[in-house]
């Protein structure tokens, strides 16, 4: 099968580099190590054959380009992953490869404490004599979004090694802190220089999404008065018992364990505290963009009734938003999708168009200025030890941007 080899070996050798994100850290990137990836991107790009390779130290983005190999008014593609994995151990990674799978439960680790199994994870029927990369059970594997990486590099390289397949200019780019909903922050766009793009980072084969919530993040701080219990008659007050108020406030089920498809939630995410002082963040999402402005207006409100009740104000809300749906953009040109849809029918894949029950990159650069769907990168499980992606799945994803190139080439002419 061709590109089986290339994208196994690069997935299995970019997941042993850890490039696990901070959401604490305030650098760009977040953590140094990321470079430890892209600096070795930049050489394999080089070596390849690609032009224009560079890497910007101030927003740790790597960027090259394909030049186009036709003539005439031919849209300029982007294709974008991120190096970053998730808040789980990526210390140490090492890919277990599992060839011709028959169904049977995977030990992941030496002791059998963890496996993959069709009883837990049902989807692995859908990967029947097909060869699975694995974690050891110990760490991520980072098919988040290393597979999309290895896919994109890929199919670069084979549009090198066959000049006869038509396409026009492509820019790619491999950027930092996606995880933490940074990375698109300092994308610089006028440089990118794309007509639109795809961000190869979704699941399963098929997946194919312009759609995405609407995000924001809210810190609410709870000032409490800590008074000997003994004598606490009226007096006291604790931060601890005005956030449990706080949480019981919010739709009990509007949460991510009761909502699917366009519905969004709120989901509390960190606590701490004491009688004293308590903090809590947590997140809000949805698709339509008048709901997202009323659930963050109904915390408004909750914060503002509960400081009604007290003797001074000791609740206190900061909000911020994070990114909006790419469908507002998207949906002005549905050429990205479309062409999208029918590169992957040609290459025996049937599209999935859902939105996206979350975001990507492509959800921030959309709003500035290039219009980015997303595609689906292959990976199973992601952000944990049960994560795993089939070396088939790669090499369909490597072969859906390796057609939408050449669409994209034939239908300008």
């Amino acid at each position: 099968m061709e590109h089986f080899e290339q994208t196994k070996e690069r997935l299995i050798r970019y997941a042993k580099i850890n490039t696990r994100s901070d959401e604490a850290s305030q650098t760009i990137p977040s953590t140094k190590r990321q470079f430890d990836l892209l600096n070795v991107l930049v050489s394999e790009l080089e070596d390849i054959g690609m032009e224009e390779v560079h890497l910007n130290l101030e927003n740790a983005f790597v960027t090259a380009t394909l030049p186009a190999n036709v003539e005439g008014n031919v849209p300029t593609i982007g294709f974008i992953s991120h190096v970053d994995t998730a808040d789980f151990n990526s210390e140490n990674v090492n890919p277990q490869v599992h060839e011709d799978y028959a169904g049977e439960a995977i030990p992941l680790d030496e002791a059998g404490k963890y496996q993959l199994t069709v009883e837990e994870f049902p989807q692995l029927a859908n990967y029947m004599g097909q060869t699975l990369i694995t974690t050891d059970g110990s760490t991520l594997l980072g098919a988040d979004d290393k597979a999309g990486i290895a896919e994109i590099i890929t199919a670069m390289e084979y549009f090198l090694q066959h000049p006869e397949i038509p396409h026009g200019k492509i820019r790619i780019a491999f950027g930092p802190d996606e995880e933490i909903g940074r990375g698109a922050d300092h994308f610089d766009v006028e440089a990118f220089q794309a007509d639109f793009a795809y961000t190869v980072d979704g699941g399963p084969v098929g997946e194919l999404e312009y759609e995405s919530f609407n995000a924001a993040q809210a810190t609410v701080q709870f000032q409490g008065k800590n008074i000997h219990p003994g004598t606490a008659k009226d007096q006291m007050v604790n931060a601890i018992l005005l956030m449990h108020e706080f949480i019981a406030a919010l739709p009990a089920y509007a949460v991510p364990e009761h909502t699917e498809g366009r519905q969004g939630f709120y989901l509390v995410m960190d606590v701490s505290g004491n009688v004293d002082e308590a903090d809590l963040t947590l997140i809000i999402r949805h698709h339509e963009r008048e709901i997202f402005e009323e659930m963050k207006a109904y915390l408004i409100h909750v914060v503002e009734r509960m400081n009604q009740g007290l003797d001074m104000k000791r609740v206190n809300l900061r909000m911020e938003d994070q990114y909006y749906n790419m469908g507002e953009i998207i949906a002005q040109d549905m050429y990205p999708v479309e062409v999208a849809e029918r590169a992957m029918k040609a290459v025996g894949v049937e599209p999935i168009v859902k939105p996206i029950r979350g975001g990507t990159d492509g959800s921030k650069i959309s709003f500035m200025g290039i219009p980015t769907p997303n595609i689906f990168a292959g990976g199973e499980n992601m952000h944990g030890r049960y994560e795993f992606v089939a070396v088939e799945s790669m090499v369909k994803a490597t072969e859906t941007i390796i057609k939408i190139a050449e669409l994209v080439a034939k239908e300008a002419k």
